[in-house]
């Protein structure tokens, strides 16, 4: 039987222990071959660490290494008996916020971890804002480094009264809190007999026992977004099929479906894969569609179910993480990437930013400054098929990129469209 799939992600301030932390989770969960750790235990001899450190089992780029600090997102992959797991390990700085947006945007829980002698700071508020704007279902507040604090349950409870509040206040309304040491262990794969006031799960158990809501077939619009389209011909006939990845939902052979943003209306007539056909394609199975007609689809169209389409639209309302040092303006234009189509977007005004620490929105702000998340209107040179994103995360997120220097510049999630 195949193990079901957790995907989460560490994010906290700069040195909050992260990296640790995921080292911590996969010594102590004998995930780490002999190899890897001797591989390390020789870095921190060379570095005249006293102990094995265990942040080298992520940051993996030598550069880092060579600062201590982690800048790039790591992903690291295990399993237990119960679970399997894919860890994106952000970094902490707040000038790469861009990268914790990153690690977020298919996350299905969110640790984020506070240093029990600094309490709660900017970047912990900042994090558990992103996780809650993209829509992350599950958070845990890992208190880390409770050994510096002699494990004080009240510095614990502290740390929390002043936390919980602003969580509630962002709509997240499952989170956990665990008081853990990722240098010594604590509560981390193993119950700790220095928090013996604690009585709840570790942060491994946690993990594999959390509610993963996977998205049924039956309840979320069908969406496939086309990717290649596929023609051959020969002594066998021409065939065409529209190959991708269902990004939500699920289609069946013969059901009817339209071909967005044109609204062109068929039926399947065939799904294949590698493997041979099949009668029903699920999220998230990479197919190939054949339709009935034969009808003129490219790239970057959308195949939907044809009794629950998406919005059709140029002009749309949107959050965005501005990750560049080049504020973000109105009239602004920037190359747009939505699924796998491809176009232009003009910004328009710029409704809003949200202060970090009391949630409250600056109207009609002049500007977007890098790692700003703000409000804003587009307008593409070509329709996009797109759902809210608090509907679907896939249709209902793009990102910017500078038609210059071909950098991602925003992170945007749609809100909805405007006429």
């Amino acid at each position: 039987m195949t193990l079901d799939l957790l995907r989460f992600m560490t994010a906290g301030s700069v040195d909050d222990g992260k990296s640790t932390l995921i080292g911590r989770l996969l010594y102590d969960s004998k995930q780490v071959l002999d190899d890897q750790l001797e591989h390390v235990a020789e870095i921190s001899r060379r570095r005249g660490e006293p102990e094995i450190d265990l942040a080298l089992l992520t940051d993996g780029l030598r550069a880092e290494r060579e600062q201590g600090i982690t800048i790039d997102v790591a992903y690291r992959y295990f399993k237990t008996p119960a679970r399997r797991f894919i860890i994106a390990d952000c970094p902490g700085h707040q000038q790469y916020t861009r990268n914790m947006v990153t690690g977020a945007s298919t996350a299905d829980l969110a640790i984020v971890l506070l240093d029990a002698r600094k309490g709660v700071l900017e970047q912990s508020k900042r994090h558990a804002f992103i996780s809650a704007l993209l829509g992350i279902p599950h958070v845990v507040v890992a208190v880390n480094k409770m050994d510096l604090v002699d494990y004080s349950q009240d510095r614990f409870e502290e740390i929390l009264a002043d936390f919980s509040p602003f969580l509630a206040k962002l709509g997240i309304s499952d989170w956990v809190n665990i008081p853990i040491s990722a240098l010594r262990g604590d509560n981390v794969v193993h119950s700790s007999e220095n928090t013996r006031w604690y009585d709840g799960p570790t942060l491994l158990t946690h993990l594999e026992e959390v509610e993963v809501a996977y998205d049924h077939p039956d309840e979320v619009p069908a969406r496939f977004p086309v990717q290649w389209v596929i023609r051959t011909g020969g002594s066998r006939g021409e065939y065409r099929g529209y190959a991708g990845q269902m990004a939500s939902g699920s289609l069946r052979t013969g059901e009817e479906v339209l071909v967005l943003p044109a609204g062109q209306r068929t039926r399947i007539s065939g799904i294949d894969t590698y493997d041979g056909e099949l009668e029903e394609a699920v999220a998230p199975l990479s197919v190939t569609l054949r339709l009935e007609d034969d009808l003129d689809v490219a790239r970057g169209e959308l195949i939907c179910a044809a009794a629950d389409p998406p919005t059709v639209a140029r002009d749309f309302e949107a959050d965005v993480c501005w990750l560049a040092t080049e504020p973000l303006r109105s009239g602004s234009r920037y190359a747009i990437k939505h699924t796998t189509r491809a176009a232009t977007a003009i910004v328009g005004d710029l409704v809003d930013c949200v202060d970090i620490h009391t949630l409250e929105r600056d109207v009609a702000p002049s500007e977007l400054e890098l790692n700003d998340i703000g409000r804003v209107t587009l307008r593409t040179s070509a329709p996009l098929a797109f759902d809210p994103y608090l509907r679907n995360r896939r249709t209902g997120s793009f990102i910017l990129i500078d038609e210059a220097s071909n950098a991602t510049v925003g992170a945007g999630m749609i809100v909805a469209a405007r006429s």
